[in-house]
């Protein structure tokens, strides 16, 4: 998102986020991260002073939920860009509306639709072997992950499909002073297809990933471009390794810092409606996508636009750096 200021003072905007301001509110939802905004048309064209609120609440609280929404594809990418540049991404699984190349659309549960020879259920136990592959922001093995994304429901199920999001800001913050000190001097190569689990014979969707590979090298821990703050820059579906350390010692590594980044303390769950919006800041969190939603047959679709970012720093003032992918260059 477009910087507006350098600096966020988290305890005045704790003390203004519950405040009304021409019949908008802010409603924080849990202790660390998120907030329900209500007394916004976000098909109507938003002023600068409304703009700004909600700016504000999504560096302060990281996800902000609107309820009972009337947007089109034409109204979200409009919204979109009331915050930054709507991205164009060419990605596996998703398709976009005609006339509006910045709108993933997604039916979660037909995902796949047997295109790499396995239904979406066999797909997704090996693609997350564990919970916590299941974390992600979102293209984080890009040089340059989107700032932000906006994600609305079209159709969900009677009951499933919830998302759970966490705060990399909080979780890196409850870290002893310590652990903070040695991760703030660490990097990690960010790669596509991280923890995937191949079958034998399994060479499509191995295909796919080796055509589309992508692979940055970002700092673990990196300072947010608005806020200043430290942020935990980890997550299950992405790293594949911390740089300069032994493969053992990696995987302990990021196992306790994951753990740490998913305690439930830094975590919102969000149960979806038709016309609900979430819009999150894709810098200083990670999402758990629902995995309960494929064995009842109801469908989920969801259309998704996401904001162009910029390359991480870390507490070193050093920036990412591209291994490989023609995908690891600039939006």
């Amino acid at each position: 998102m477009t910087t507006h200021r350098d600096t966020v003072h988290h305890a005045e905007q704790g003390r203004r986020a519950a405040e009304p301001a021409g019949g908008v509110e802010v409603r924080p939802v849990a202790g660390h991260i998120g907030a329900e905004i209500t007394g916004i048309d976000l098909a109507e064209p938003l002023d600068d002073a409304t703009a700004g609120l909600v700016r504000e609440a999504v560096l302060r609280w990281k996800v902000v939920f609107f309820r009972g929404q009337r947007l089109d594809h034409a109204g979200h990418v409009a919204f979109a860009r009331r915050f930054g540049r709507p991205v164009v991404p060419g990605r596996r699984g998703s398709a976009s509306p005609a006339g509006f190349p910045e709108v993933e659309t997604t039916a979660d549960r037909l995902e796949l639709g047997g295109r790499f020879g396995m239904e979406h259920q066999e797909w997704l136990r090996r693609r997350r072997h564990s919970l916590l592959r299941g974390w992600h922001c979102d293209h984080g093995a890009r040089l340059d992950p989107p700032a932000a994304t906006i994600l609305r429901a079209e159709t969900v199920p009677p009951y499933g499909g919830d998302t759970t999001w966490s705060n990399l800001a909080a979780a890196y913050a409850g870290l002893s002073a310590p652990v903070r000190a040695f991760a703030d001097g660490l990097r990690a190569e960010h790669r596509l297809g991280v923890g995937y689990q191949p079958r034998p014979g399994d060479d499509a969707y191995v295909r796919h990933l080796l055509e589309h590979q992508v692979a940055s090298e970002h700092p673990l821990v990196r300072v947010h471009p608005e806020t200043g703050e430290r942020v935990l820059f980890v997550n299950g579906y992405y790293v594949e390794q911390i740089a300069g350390v032994s493969r053992p010692e990696s995987a302990a590594l990021l196992e306790m810092l994951l753990e740490q980044a998913v305690r439930p303390e830094y975590t919102v769950r969000f149960r979806w409606e038709p016309g609900s919006v979430a819009f999150w800041d894709n810098r200083a969190t990670i999402h758990l996508a629902p995995g309960d939603n494929v064995h009842p047959g109801h469908e989920r679709i969801m259309h998704r636009v996401m904001l162009a970012g910029d390359v991480p720093v870390g507490v070193d003032g050093r920036p990412s750096t591209p291994v490989t992918g023609t995908e690891a260059g600039r939006w």
